[in-house]
């Protein structure tokens, strides 16, 4: 039950970076121009990264706590946002599947 909690905390830290690097591309060069000559996206697009971003952090905290291992290293390699965050949902997801993951309440 707790590595299927930590899988679906990892899937929605997934889908939160996505909202997120979707709503920085708003504000990169070629996507700009439009971005800031409309207030409604700009504040559409400032305030889906303002909610997606942490929101993606605390998931991500959430899937590695409910692992069992160290919140603080993972968190750290995410704040390297956008490929930090894809690089630790990549390698805990992989840590999921290994065959002698076990859920905190199993360890001795």
């Amino acid at each position: 039950m707790q590595m299927q909690s930590a899988r679906r905390a990892l899937t929605d830290a997934s889908l939160a970076l996505v909202v997120a690097t979707l709503a920085a591309a708003l504000f990169l060069p070629p996507l700009q121009s439009a971005t800031l000559a409309s207030p409604w996206r700009m504040v559409g697009a400032a305030l889906a990264l303002a909610l997606a971003l942490p929101l993606h952090w605390l998931y991500l905290g959430l899937g590695v706590r409910r692992m069992g291992r160290s919140v603080r290293g993972w968190l750290a390699l995410a704040l390297l946002f956008p490929m930090g965050g894809a690089a630790a949902l990549l390698l805990l997801m992989g840590f999921l599947d290994e065959p002698g993951a076990r859920p905190v309440s199993a360890r001795g």
